[in-house]
């Protein structure tokens, strides 16, 4: 799978964005798919996690309450609302064919695709 993740701009504190992650295709009935960040000087962090095959979700503890991951067909988003100045970041999505959404948004998993990072940029 070949992933492509858009959606990133400015935004001011205190607005939402609609970030997608558009896969090439899905092979396998299931793949976790999940949604990262990487602030500047900070690490990787995961955000959230779907499983294609039954849609269920997996939020980190810091994911929980302003970021909702869905998905339609071939395409994962990632909604964030009430946008902070912290949120700045690139985000990533990526997905596996093999690792649980807890692993994945741990980042315990080797995961197979990675999409290209799209920057949220969020000003004050």
């Amino acid at each position: 799978v070949q992933l492509q993740a858009s959606g990133g701009g400015l935004v001011q504190a205190g607005g939402s964005l609609r970030l997608s992650c558009a896969a090439s295709a899905f092979t396998y009935d299931y793949y976790g798919v999940g949604w990262f960040r990487q602030a500047p000087g900070k690490e990787r962090e995961g955000i959230a996690c779907i499983s294609t095959s039954d849609g269920t979700t997996y939020y980190a503890e810091s994911g929980k309450g302003r970021f909702t991951i869905s998905r339609d067909k071939n395409t994962v988003y990632l909604q964030i609302d009430n946008l902070s100045v912290d949120d700045t970041a690139d985000y990533y999505c990526a997905a596996d064919p093999i690792a649980g959404c807890s692993s994945v948004v741990a980042g315990r998993a080797y995961l197979e695709a990675w999409g290209q990072g799209t920057l949220v940029t969020v000003s004050s």
